[in-house]
């Protein structure tokens, strides 16, 4: 089965960016759909944006649509979110997600199979 690492997260003032990474390794990377999830302390953890196969669907939850953009490299085993103007309710840990069940894109947890540890993203000024 592949293994997940995230990567990018780290403090940031409202208004800025980021990118996070997330690093595949193991099985070949194109067979999973991909998520990134988030959970804010002392709340559930949320959907954030997920990917197909290919790269060619996506979908995300309101509140980040047209901030945030999830992409993938099958040849570097990689998927990206990269968010722009923050606010401190994007404060989370942040983790992506992989499946290799579900067809096109999943937008809830149970629908993956791993996970990796998650980066925190604190933002505030």
């Amino acid at each position: 089965q592949v293994h997940l690492v995230e990567s990018g997260g780290g403090s940031v003032q409202p208004g800025g960016s980021l990118k996070l990474s997330c690093a595949a390794s193991g099985r070949t990377f194109s067979i999973y759909v991909m998520g990134w999830f988030r959970q804010s302390p002392g709340k559930e953890r949320d959907f954030v944006a997920t990917i197909d196969r290919i790269g060619h669907s996506t979908k995300y939850v309101d509140s980040v649509e047209g901030r945030f953009t999830i992409s993938r490299d099958n040849v570097k085993n990689i998927v990206y979110l990269q968010m722009d103007t923050l606010n401190p309710e994007n404060t989370a840990v942040y983790s992506c997600a992989a499946s290799d069940r579900v067809i096109g894109t999943a937008m809830f947890s149970s629908g993956y199979d791993l996970w990796g540890p998650g980066t925190p993203v604190p933002v505030s000024s």
